[in-house]
C-alpha cells in the first residue's frame, strides 16, 4: 500500500488498518457481535462489510464461540480477527485463549499454529459499571503464548493493530472506548509493517522514567508538564506492547535519571506494573529512591462517575 497521510480519528485509524488487512490479506476475516451490519457498537468497523462481504460476518452473542471459532479457522489457514466488544467479556473465553491459542504452536511441534488477532476495548468510562471498567492486560500478559498490546495515539492504533494482525502468534490488542471519537490527528497509512514490540518515549526527561501505556498516559503527560513548572523533567515512556516488554529501553532510560515510577490504570495488586518494577530491581540497575506503583487500589470500578474519579488516578 502507498504511503499516504490523512486526518483521522482513533477509531477511523482502526478503521483503515482493518480495511487494509482485508484488502493484502485474502484470508483474513473480521468478526464480531454486530460488527457487520451495525458497524460496531462503537462504530469502528463501519463500511467493511459492503466493501468485503462475507469475510465480515456478526456473530452469535458467545465469546466462547467467537474466540473457539477464530482458532479453529486460524489452524486450517485462515487469518481471524476477533472484536469482543468489552475486555470484561473476554473472561467468558478463556479457555479458548489460554488453553488453546497460546497453546496450538507447542503441542502440536510447531506444525500448526494460531495467528489470531484479539481486538477489544477496556477501562473506565463515564457511568460504565463494574463488568464494563476493568483493566485486564495482566490476565492476558501472564500466559507465554499470547501477544498483548495497547495502543494510546491515532498512529498506533494503525500501526500495531497491523503488527498484530501480520504476526503468526495470537494477539490481543487492548484499545479504549475513551478515545475512539476523543478528536482527529494526522496518521501516516501505507508502508512497511512492524514486528511486534517496542516502546516509545513520548516526553524525554532527566529527573525521572515514567512508564504508562494506555489511556493513562495522557494523564501522566498532563502530570509531567505540571512537574515540569517546578523543574522536574520526567520521562515519559509509552511502553505500547505489554508483552513483549521493551525492557531495554525501561532500564537504558532508568540508568540515566535513577527514578522510576510505573503507572496504568489497572489495579496495583498483580498488575503488570509490579512486574516490571521486579525485572528492574534484579537488573540491578541503581536507583536513587524506591521504585513507585501507581494505580487503581484493589476495588470495583464504581459506576457513579464521581466515586470512579476518586478510585483511578488523576494527574494531580
Amino acid at each position: 500500500m502507498p504511503e499516504q497521510t490523512k486526518r483521522l480519528s482513533y477509531a477511523e485509524a482502526v478503521n483503515a488498518a482493518l480495511r487494509r488487512a482485508l484488502e493484502e490479506r485474502p484470508e483474513t476475516l473480521l468478526f464480531g457481535e454486530d460488527v457487520s451490519a451495525p458497524g460496531g457498537v462503537f462504530g469502528v468497523t463501519k463500511g467493511l462489510r459492503k466493501q468485503f462481504g462475507e469475510r465480515v460476518f456478526d456473530t452469535p452473542i458467545s465469546e466462547s464461540a467467537i474466540l473457539g471459532g477464530a482458532v479453529g479457522a486460524a489452524m486450517f489457514g485462515r487469518r481471524p480477527i476477533a472484536e469482543i466488544m468489552w475486555a470484561d467479556f473476554s473472561l467468558v473465553a478463556l479457555d479458548q485463549l489460554v488453553n488453546q491459542a497460546a497453546n496450538v504452536r507447542y503441542i502440536s511441534r510447531g506444525r500448526l499454529s494460531a495467528p489470531i488477532t484479539v481486538r477489544t476495548q477496556q477501562g473506565s468510562a463515564p457511568g460504565a459499571c463494574a463488568q464494563h471498567s476493568q483493566s485486564l492486560e495482566a490476565f492476558f500478559a501472564h500466559v507465554p503464548g499470547l501477544r498483548v498490546c495497547m495502543p494510546t495515539t491515532h498512529q498506533d492504533a494503525y500501526d500495531l493493530l497491523l503488527s498484530a494482525i501480520w504476526c503468526d502468534d495470537p494477539v490481543v490488542v487492548i484499545e479504549n472506548g475513551t478515545l475512539y471519537h476523543a478528536g482527529k490527528q494526522e496518521v501516516r497509512l501505507g508502508g512497511d509493517v512492524a514486528s511486534v514490540g517496542g516502546s516509545a518515549v513520548r516526553r524525554p526527561g532527566s529527573d525521572v522514567t515514567v512508564l504508562t501505556w494506555g489511556s493513562m498516559q495522557h494523564r501522566v503527560l498532563e502530570a509531567a508538564e505540571a512537574l515540569a513548572g517546578r523543574g522536574i523533567e520526567a520521562e515519559v515512556i509509552d511502553a505500547r506492547w505489554i508483552r513483549p516488554l521493551d525492557l531495554d529501553a525501561v532500564l537504558a532510560s532508568v540508568e540515566r535519571t535513577g527514578r522510576l515510577a510505573v503507572v496504568h490504570e489497572a489495579h496495583t495488586t498483580g498488575g503488570a506494573g509490579g512486574e516490571i518494577v521486579a525485572a528492574v530491581a534484579e537488573s540491578g540497575v541503581a536507583l536513587r529512591c524506591p521504585p513507585v506503583r501507581v494505580g487503581t487500589p484493589p476495588v470495583r470500578i464504581p459506576a457513579a462517575p464521581v466515586l470512579a474519579e476518586a478510585v483511578i488516578p488523576s494527574s494531580a
